[in-house]
């Protein structure tokens, strides 16, 4: 780490460094050090290849974020969402900042943040409310001072609620440029193939019905989404499946038709490539 951030006459800070069990390193997303600063002096920090995910939030003062080739003036209210593996510096103006932050990591925090970037997160965001990260910084900090003794379990339970939150965060509508069209939500599409999947729903069919090109609809509902619509499809079809597996004694061909997969054979390729048996295994273990 660089000891700049922290120690010396440039910063006043509250933190704890904080070691995870064995447990938790391997299988959960984990707490590294959590902390807020007041910056004494202007100063700037860098890291790279660090492995570390960091979210900090301003809560007074200005300062400036480098990142992944692009550069942003940091105000009060501004979040961030890095990767430390990659390189970044961060700095505080004369207008001497206060931050919040919390360093973590996981196995899976890697395709965690993919999907937040290819869902449109940015690095810098300001959001409507600071309440709910505040909130949870402040739990994550409470949890890593306490003798809890299942705390990284409570920890990880916080650190996915910080991950939902920056994913909620993360889709965003406008194209970068003021002038820009503001792309439609895609949530009656949603909502349509929700009502219909018994139905023969092909992408022509979705871009007839709601005026939509089929290569923008498609584009925009997987940025929206974070899926394809025809793995959305599949998705509510299969879970629809499921429940009348278990809990009717319609026979497996007749559940096929019914979410909208006429050939049986179809209905359980598809089936097994999803939830890794067949209709009638699933139905036998539930």
């Amino acid at each position: 780490m660089d000891a700049a951030l922290f120690h010396g006459n440039l910063v006043r800070s509250s933190r704890i460094i904080y070691t995870p069990s064995a447990f938790a390193r391997t299988n959960l997303i984990h707490l590294q050090e959590i902390g807020t600063l007041k910056a004494e002096k202007p100063h700037t920090s860098h890291r790279e290849n660090l492995s570390s995910y960091l979210f900090f939030l301003v809560r007074a003062g200005s300062g400036e974020l480098e990142y992944d080739g692009r550069s942003w003036r940091l105000h009060p209210g501004d979040c961030v969402f890095l990767d430390c593996r990659r390189g970044y510096y961060h700095r505080s103006s004369d207008d001497l900042w206060t931050l919040s932050w919390a360093h973590f990591y996981g196995p899976n925090m890697g395709g965690i943040y993919e999907k937040y970037r290819e869902r449109g997160g940015r690095a810098c965001f300001h959001p409507a409310s600071l309440t709910g990260y505040e909130e949870i910084l402040s739990d994550l900090f409470g949890l890593a001072a306490s003798s809890d003794y299942i705390k990284d379990m409570r920890i990880f339970q916080r650190l996915t609620a910080l991950l939902t939150l920056l994913m909620e965060e993360s889709w965003n509508p406008e194209p970068v440029g003021d002038s820009a069209p503001r792309r439609r939500s895609l949530q009656e599409v949603k909502d349509f193939i929700d009502a219909n999947y018994a139905s023969r729903l092909t992408l022509d069919l979705l871009s007839e019905r709601f005026f939509l090109n089929k290569f923008h609809l498609s584009r925009v509902f997987k940025e929206q989404f974070g899926v394809t619509i025809n793995a959305y499809l599949l998705q509510v079809r299969i879970t629809h499946a499921k429940q009348l597996l278990r809990f009717s004694g319609q026979s497996i061909e007749q559940i096929g038709q019914e979410c909208g997969m006429n050939d049986a054979n179809y209905f359980s390729r598809i089936f097994k490539k999803i939830e890794g048996v067949t209709p009638g295994e699933y139905r036998k273990k539930w």
